[in-house]
């Protein structure tokens, strides 16, 4: 019983973290991309070619946590079994 709380806990809660920590790396990426540009135009192209690799490394994540969330929701069992196995 413990082990299906568990997942339900993972399941519920694994993908808006995972989203959630994907948004804010992505700002920090951003935000570093637009003061190295504002710092050195002349070197616009490579910073936007590393900001670019890097924000798809991010999205790479977000997307293998998607699939996981897929792969692990099936495996919850149906909540009226719950429900009439904690009322017996």
């Amino acid at each position: 019983m413990v082990y299906f709380a568990a997942l339900a806990i993972a399941v519920g809660l694994g993908l808006p973290i995972a989203v959630l920590s994907a948004a804010i790396g992505q700002g920090k990426v951003g935000a570093a991309a637009m003061e190295g540009i504002a710092r050195q135009p002349e070197a616009a192209g490579k910073i936007q070619l590393a900001m670019m690799i890097a924000l798809g490394f991010i999205e790479s994540l977000v997307i293998y946590s998607l699939l996981m969330f897929f792969l692990l929701m099936p495996k919850l069992p149906d909540t009226m079994k719950i429900m009439d196995y904690l009322g017996k």
